[in-house]
């Protein structure tokens, strides 16, 4: 196996251990090594620490067995994946953060053990998909704790301004060759409401030309596309964040970009990627856009 490895960020929870199974999943596909981190500065476990371990503290015990776990998991589900572990004593989202760095992709679960069930979007998961240098998958959707994950499937990528320049696209493109995936790829497109008309012989009129310049920017983005990829494409009237949702519920992944501009320090999501993430009826793939 060769290449930078896939993280998955565990802490003992639902949600990271179906993030285990997706990410053990893709690690085969891809041919690439799974590195399970488990990071925790302020969490405190209960209960005593095992006998035969007099000097080691519960915290430590606990971590150490929320990644044997995991890795336990996903050489069950594939025997002889190259696999390895770390415990980072260190707040979960800056280090998922700085694990991404040297990672192909970030793998998490949409909330942590010590999330809100009505909350539908983790801090950590927030806040790595906002930050990350690599492209972050966040598991949304499949509530029965069954991944879609493996060949076939179809993957969605919401096609944005930056055309073939984006990363998503490519991102969404390596995707849907490795797993053998229909590659559904869209674009939004909205008619301004000062130039719609009621005159008869002019209505629609400006609505096809947006339409036109729409299917024109789609072609354009996807003429590099190999053609080994099955490729569909679609032009949808609507708000991107409703046109992408909607997607999403015939997807396996949803792939969005996301601007990342260096001197800013605040949330780097976008409108519409904020809203996927925390409203897909699937796995959503944050993808870092640069400028």
């Amino acid at each position: 196996m060769t290449g930078l490895p896939l993280v998955v960020g565990v802490d003992g929870s639902q949600p990271s251990l179906r993030a285990v199974d997706w990410a053990a999943d893709e690690a085969v596909l891809r041919g690439a090594t799974l590195r399970l981190v488990h990071a925790s500065l302020f969490e405190r476990y209960e209960g005593a620490t095992p006998a035969g371990d007099p000097g080691e503290p519960s915290e430590q015990v606990m971590a150490e067995d929320v990644v044997r776990t995991a890795v336990q998991r996903a050489r069950l589900r594939h025997p002889g994946l190259e696999a390895a572990t770390d415990v980072l004593p260190e707040e979960p989202g800056h280090a998922l953060v700085r694990e991404g760095r040297s990672a192909a992709a970030l793998v998490l679960g949409s909330r942590g053990r010590s999330g809100f069930a009505e909350l539908l979007l983790g801090s950590v998961s927030l806040t790595v998909a906002a930050h990350a240098d690599c492209p972050v998958i966040v598991l949304r959707g499949s509530h029965d704790n069954q991944v879609p994950s493996g060949p076939g499937g179809r993957v969605v990528v919401g096609v944005g301004e930056r055309g073939a320049d984006s990363a998503a696209l490519r991102f969404a493109v390596q995707e849907a060759r490795i797993r053998d995936a229909t590659l559904e790829a869209v674009r939004a497109w909205r008619c301004p409401a000062h130039e719609t008309t009621d005159h008869p012989l002019l209505a629609g009129g400006p609505a096809r030309l947006h339409e036109q310049h729409a299917a024109e920017i789609l072609d354009q983005a996807l003429k590099d596309v190999p053609a080994d990829v099955e490729l569909h494409r679609r032009t949808v009237e609507g708000p991107a964040r409703g046109v992408l949702l909607g997607a999403s519920h015939q997807a396996d992944l949803l792939v969005v970009g996301a601007r990342r501009d260096s001197g800013h320090l605040g949330l780097q999501l976008g409108r519409v990627a904020h809203a996927v993430l925390h409203h897909a009826a699937c796995a959503v793939a944050v993808v870092p856009e640069r400028p």
